[in-house]
C-alpha cells in the first residue's frame, strides 16, 4: 500500500493489487478506522466512503483536488515500475 502523502492527520495511499484489470487512477484516505476512495477522473468523486462525515468529504475533496497530479504521478511511476 504505497502512501502517497499524510496531510492534517490523513493518510493518501493506493492498493498495489487492487483490481484485476487494474483499476482506474484513484486515491484512498484513511484517519483511524475510517476510509474512503475517491475517483481522479474525469473530477474528483468519492466511490466509497466508510465513517467520514460530509464536512470531512468535502475537504478530502479539496485536498486531492489540489494534489490531483502528484497523486497521478506517484500513481505512474508506481505501476511502471512494476
Amino acid at each position: 500500500m504505497p502512501t502517497v502523502f499524510k496531510f492534517g492527520g490523513f493518510r493518501f495511499f493506493f492498493y498495489s493489487n487492487e483490481g484485476n484489470p487494474r483499476e482506474p487512477v484513484h486515491i484512498h484516505v484513511e484517519r483511524g478506522e475510517m476510509e474512503a476512495k475517491f475517483w481522479l477522473q474525469p473530477s474528483v468523486r468519492l466511490v466509497y466512503n466508510d465513517g467520514f462525515n460530509a464536512k470531512a468529504l468535502r475537504e478530502l475533496t479539496v485536498i486531492i483536488e489540489e494534489r490531483r497530479n502528484d497523486i497521478e504521478r506517484a500513481w505512474n511511476d508506481f505501476f511502471r515500475e512494476s
